[in-house]
């Protein structure tokens, strides 16, 4: 299943500590110049083989990328490999800093 995750959802989460992965799929110039602080860096361009070090395939795993269409196809892929509780970030990190939320 793949479903979506609002920023505020995403905020939530990370203020309560919840048990989740965040997964950044942008590039390494645009994870360079902001991400958010808990998020894992897995670029798009190499996510076949990133992908290696998701381990346990039903964690929560939400996926983002600059607004939503790169962490969509990250999010596919891993369904196709038998990931079960995927999350795309709606909007992705140009909502969340719309948002007001920090990065890093």
């Amino acid at each position: 299943m793949i479903g979506n995750m609002t920023v505020e959802e995403l905020k939530n989460k990370l203020d309560n500590s919840e048990s989740i992965r965040l997964i950044d799929c942008r590039e390494q110039g645009e994870w360079d110049e902001a991400h958010i602080e808990k998020a894992e860096f897995m670029p798009l361009s190499n996510f076949a083989d990133e992908m290696s070090k998701l381990e346990n395939k039903e964690e929560t795993l939400i996926l983002q990328c600059r607004s939503g269409k790169r962490s969509l196809q990250a999010c596919m892929m891993l369904q196709g490999e038998g990931f079960e509780n995927l999350y795309n970030l709606e909007g992705g990190i140009l909502a969340w800093i719309d948002s007001g939320y920090p990065t890093v």
